[in-house]
């Protein structure tokens, strides 16, 4: 193959536990070379990181994606990363990144602008916000009601997420097939409301729970 660039590969899982026994690491590392094979670039590193993100000095926390940065500019090639998550769901976080100037993309978006991009950051920040504000609502009504949490939350926690990716099941394929196509969240929204297909929720199709369903669906 005749390389028209380099790329390098940013990976990152979240917890020790995850770093050690690899978990998502082989994930992301298949979408990246998908990628790069794809774009034709040749990929000419590969930087692992193991960390939390939190935080407003998660770039700080970062070791790794800073010497991803560093090796970027030096080789003069495009970060790639697998997922945008595995980055940050943090508009500042994705704006800090652009302002390096570093080219760099997401394999799972691989015709999103700059623009797009930022968008999606934000979308994934609200819905962070929306699931960590129901889930203190929801466990404060709990305990309200003399519900002992613990095991049993995790328990029910896990239940509802198998459920939830079990009911994007049929349409995974559908907008699997919207996303490679190049269409526009809005677009995606608007075609699936147009030919009467529920969401997960069993209603109709929003920009956030068309982002969480695609989020679901690269887990």
């Amino acid at each position: 193959m005749d390389f028209e660039g380099k790329a390098i590969a940013y990976l990152r899982v979240s917890t020790d536990r995850q770093g050690r026994s690899g978990l998502g690491l082989e994930a992301q590392r298949e979408a990246v070379a998908r990628y790069a094979r794809d774009a034709r670039l040749e990929l000419v590193g590969e930087f692992v990181e193991v960390e939390t993100g939190k935080g407003s000095n998660a770039l700080a926390k970062r070791p790794q994606l800073l010497a991803a940065l560093t090796e970027a500019k030096r080789s003069k090639a495009r970060l790639v990363l697998a997922k945008l998550d595995r980055l940050a769901r943090n508009v500042h976080f994705i704006s800090g990144l652009m302002e390096t100037g570093v080219d760099f993309a997401v394999a799972d978006m691989p015709n999103a602008d700059r623009f797009q991009l930022h968008l999606f950051a934000a979308l994934a920040e609200k819905e962070a916000e929306v699931i960590s504000q129901r889930t203190k609502a929801a466990l404060a009504a709990a305990k309200a009601r003399g519900t002992v949490l613990g095991r049993n939350g995790r328990k029910l926690a896990k239940k509802n997420k198998t459920e939830a990716r079990a009911r994007l099941k049929p349409i995974a394929g559908r907008l699997t097939a919207m996303r490679d196509d190049g269409k526009s969240i809005r677009q995606m929204v608007a075609e699936l409301n147009e030919d009467g297909i529920p969401s997960p929720g069993g209603g109709k199709w929003h920009t956030t729970s068309l982002h969480r369903a695609l989020h679901r669906l690269n887990a």
